[in-house]
């Protein structure tokens, strides 16, 4: 028997897998499936949403046929099944049910295949079938698998390195890079039921600040299951990247998440440290089969780092270190006058009409910019940002951190009149050229 581990590249989907069954009187029924999915090294999955015919079948024999195919080598190979279970629950149900909804929303029809069940089956044997004609050679842009080990250990070690959050954001994903040749990713943070973009490498703008909603698309559906969502071959399913420009930008179209136009392969990883969701970490390629399931479980350590040092950041806040920031100069600088405004229903910030940030960063920037107008004062100290209840920081884990890297980043990739320093731990600058004047809004 050919061990189940050898050919998980035939359980992608590429091509469809075809499964053959009995009625009681021997006469046979095959059906088509669109995906088999690797439980073990004895046990395959298959979502229950097959014909009924062929569920018939099962149900009065336990046996099935089942020949799935490698969609990069074209090796088909042949297993004799034996049901074992059907389950509506779990981990086995919780992974295939996600990995369904992403392919729903590949093809634009988002909420049309909801799992009911996914059946686990016994593989008795495994045997490869031997082609009737030569196969073609493998593509040659696609690398032989290589050891990982060196390349993980290394990028971990330069995660734990790293002397501060925004550094270690910058050098885990310059390392995947080097290390993996994960060219395209991006490093987003969960805020409410939303994703914000933080950090990104590999696209023409690094769209700081672009958001997503939890369940939008595979960034969505990972960070909505906590879940890893890979996508192997998006040939089939072009529609994903206009279904995503749509979920996202509907309020702010001028943050638009920096994706490819035309990936081939995607793969989403939760940041998760314990049971609390941090972000996602999200990677594409022009190129099918561009990762591997090692290349999968890499992403899922390394992410495991980020989250972790995401979360010490918030242990190690320097709040106690700095005493309250000193008062600065009062004077506007040099500079057009510009008008700011702020929307108080979601933190919504804009500059002469033009959006800037939301959410937690909105309302930090709000708070920098009015107190400057009112005071004079430039410099704010994370102590004082963590006991102003108008923020709304969570009471709990409120990584402040990462949102100050947020607003920062957002900033200066969008440039004009305002930015914002680090001069010292716990201590932030307010930069601006410029007179302002704030107007606010209260909708509702």
């Amino acid at each position: 028997m050919i061990a189940l581990e050898t050919i998980r590249d035939a359980f992608e989907g590429i091509m469809p897998s075809v499964i053959a069954t009995t009625d009681a009187s021997g006469t046979p029924n095959l059906s088509y499936l669109s995906h088999v999915y690797y439980v073990d090294a004895g046990h395959v999955a298959l979502s229950n949403q097959f014909f009924s015919k062929t569920a018939a079948n099962v149900r009065a024999n336990g046996r099935a046929n089942l020949i799935v195919i490698d969609g990069r080598t074209g090796l088909q190979h042949r297993l004799d099944l034996f049901f074992d279970r059907s389950e509506a629950a779990g981990t086995v149900f919780e992974r295939v049910s996600a990995h369904l909804d992403v392919m729903a929303a590949l093809q634009g029809k988002s909420g049309m295949l909801k799992l009911k069940a996914v059946d686990i089956y016994r593989v008795l044997d495994c045997v490869r079938i031997d082609p009737v004609a030569p196969l073609d050679t493998p593509d040659p842009d696609i690398p032989p698998p290589e050891d990982h080990l060196p390349h993980l250990a290394a990028v971990v070690s330069a995660i734990d390195a790293a002397e501060d959050t925004e550094t270690m954001l910058d050098r885990a994903l310059e390392m995947l890079d080097r290390r993996f040749g994960f060219r395209h990713t991006m490093l987003m943070i969960a805020d409410g039921d939303r994703l914000t973009t933080l950090a990104s490498r590999g696209y023409p703008h690094y769209g700081i600040g672009a958001e997503i909603a939890f369940g939008d698309g595979i960034i969505g559906i990972a960070a909505e299951r906590r879940r890893t969502i890979r996508i192997s071959d998006m040939r089939r399913g072009q529609r994903y990247v206009s279904a995503v420009a749509a979920a996202i930008g509907r309020e702010h179209e001028d943050i638009p998440l920096p994706l490819l136009e035309e990936p081939q392969t995607q793969m989403a990883v939760p940041l998760l440290f314990r049971s609390r969701l941090i972000g996602v970490l999200f990677s594409e390629s022009e190129t099918s089969f561009s990762f591997s399931h090692a290349d999968e479980t890499a992403l899922e350590i390394i992410a495991g780092h980020i989250a972790a040092g995401l979360v010490l950041a918030e242990l190690t806040s320097p709040e106690n270190e700095a005493g309250t920031a000193a008062p600065a100069d009062a004077t506007s600088g040099e500079g057009p006058d510009f008008r700011v405004t702020y929307v108080q229903r979601d933190g919504s910030v804009f500059i002469d009409n033009d959006y800037v940030i939301r959410g937690v960063p909105g309302r930090l920037l709000h708070c920098f910019l009015k107190t400057r107008a009112e005071t004079g004062r430039s410099e704010f100290s994370n102590r004082e940002i963590r006991r102003d209840r108008t923020i709304l920081l969570p009471e709990y884990k409120d990584n402040l951190e990462a949102r100050l890297i947020l607003l920062r980043r957002r900033l200066e990739e969008r440039g004009g009149p305002v930015r914002i320093e680090r001069p010292a731990r716990g201590i932030i600058r307010l930069i601006v050229d410029g007179h302002y004047a704030i107007e606010r809004v209260e909708e509702t």
